[in-house]
C-alpha cells in the first residue's frame, strides 16, 4: 500500500497534532458509535502520547432506534475495555418523534452526553466528525439557504454548557479512517441508517461522488467552510465593537442601545448587531429570513426618524425618534399573534 501522503492528518504513528488541543483537558469524554470513524477516534486516543494524558472515558448513545443498538453498544465497550478505556452506555428512553427523527436524535445525544461528561468530571467532550460530514453539512446548509455563519459549518471547538466540545478528525478525510482501521484490524460495525434515503444527509452523502466530478469535492467544501469561519470571526469582532461603542445598557429585563449604529454599519455588520443585542437581552436562535427582514425595517424607521415598534421570536422591539432601541420580553396578550 502507497505511502500516507505529507498532507494525510493520519500520517504519523503518534496523533500529537490531533489533539494539542485536548492538552488542557481534566478529563476526556470519548463519543464512540461503533463506526470505523468513532473507532478509529478511540484508537488513536490510545496512541496519544501526551504525558501525563487526561483520564479518557468512553460513551457510547443508544438510542433506541434499532434492535442492533444495544449489541452494537456493548461491542463498543468490549473493545474500549480491551484498550484500557472505562465504558458507559447511554441510553435514551421515551417516546420518539415521528417527524424530526435525526434531529431530535441528534438534540438528545448531545444532552446524554454533556450530562456524563459533567458527572464524570471531564473538561472535553470528543466526537469522530469527518471531513466528509462536514461537506454534508456545508451541503445541507447550502440547500436551506444558509449565511455565512451556517457556511463556517460545523466548528473545531464549541462550548456545549460549560463542555468543550472538540472535533479533532475535522480534517480527515472518512476513507482515510475507514482505511487505517482495515489495515490496523481494529473492528467496527456499519449502521445501516447511514444507508437509509428517508434521511437528507444519506441522500447528499449520495450526490458527493457526483459533486466530485465537476470539481466539487469533500476537500473544497471545507476549506469554503474555513474561510466562511474567518470572514464570520472578522464580523463578529466588528460587531461586537460596534455594539459596545453604541452606549448599550441593562436593567429591569430590558436591552437597550443606540441604534444609529444599525443605519450606519454594512448590512452583515449590522445584522450581527442586532443579534447580538437580542442575545443579551435573552432571545437567541433567531431564524436568518426573520432577523434580516426586522433590520430592514430597522434601518428603514432610524434612516427616517421615525419611531418604530415590531416583534421577533417573543422580543419586544421599540424604537423611539431619538434612535434609541428597547429590547424585552413581548407582551403576554400579544404572543400568538
Amino acid at each position: 500500500m502507497a505511502a500516507p501522503s505529507p498532507d494525510d492528518p493520519l500520517r504519523t504513528d503518534d496523533p500529537e497534532h490531533l489533539f494539542s488541543s485536548l492538552s488542557h483537558a481534566t478529563g476526556i469524554l470519548a463519543a464512540v458509535s461503533g463506526g470505523p470513524d468513532s473507532m478509529a477516534l478511540m484508537h488513536l486516543l490510545v496512541r496519544w502520547g501526551a504525558n501525563p494524558r487526561p483520564p479518557i472515558l468512553v460513551a457510547t448513545v443508544d438510542h433506541g432506534l434499532r434492535p442492533e443498538a444495544a449489541e452494537e453498544a456493548a461491542f463498543v465497550a468490549r473493545e474500549a475495555g480491551a484498550l484500557g478505556f472505562p465504558h458507559r452506555i447511554l441510553a435514551w428512553t421515551g417516546e420518539k418523534p415521528e417527524t424530526g427523527l435525526q434531529e431530535a436524535a441528534r438534540e438528545a445525544r448531545y444532552r446524554l452526553l454533556v450530562q456524563q461528561a459533567r458527572e464524570a468530571g471531564a473538561s472535553h467532550l470528543v466526537t469522530a466528525h469527518t471531513q466528509d460530514d462536514q461537506a454534508e453539512t456545508i451541503l445541507m446548509r447550502l440547500s436551506k439557504g444558509s449565511g455565512l455563519k451556517g457556511l463556517a459549518g460545523m466548528r473545531r471547538e464549541r462550548d456545549r454548557d460549560g463542555i468543550l466540545h472538540v472535533r479533532p478528525l475535522l480534517d480527515c478525510p472518512k476513507a482515510a479512517l475507514l482505511d487505517r482501521c482495515r489495515r490496523n484490524g481494529w473492528g467496527f460495525v456499519t449502521d445501516p441508517s447511514n444507508a437509509d434515503e428517508r434521511f437528507a444527509r444519506v441522500r447528499w452523502r449520495g450526490l458527493m461522488p457526483h459533486l466530485a466530478k465537476e470539481g466539487l469535492t469533500a476537500d473544497r467544501l471545507a476549506r469554503l467552510a474555513e474561510r466562511a469561519a474567518q470572514a464570520e470571526e472578522a464580523l463578529d469582532i466588528k460587531a461586537r465593537q460596534a455594539l459596545e461603542a453604541a452606549k448599550p445598557e441593562a436593567g429591569q429585563g430590558v436591552f437597550a442601545f443606540q441604534a444609529a449604529c444599525l443605519a450606519e454599519e454594512p448590512f452583515e455588520i449590522s445584522l450581527r448587531i442586532l443579534e447580538k443585542a437580542l442575545g443579551r437581552a435573552g432571545f437567541e436562535n433567531n431564524r436568518l429570513q426573520r432577523l434580516e427582514t426586522c433590520l430592514e425595517r430597522l434601518k428603514a424607521a432610524i434612516g427616517a426618524g421615525e419611531a418604530l415598534r415590531l416583534t421577533i421570536a417573543g422580543a419586544l422591539l421599540h424604537l423611539d425618534r431619538s434612535g434609541r432601541l428597547d429590547i424585552g420580553p413581548e407582551p403576554p396578550r400579544s404572543r400568538g399573534r
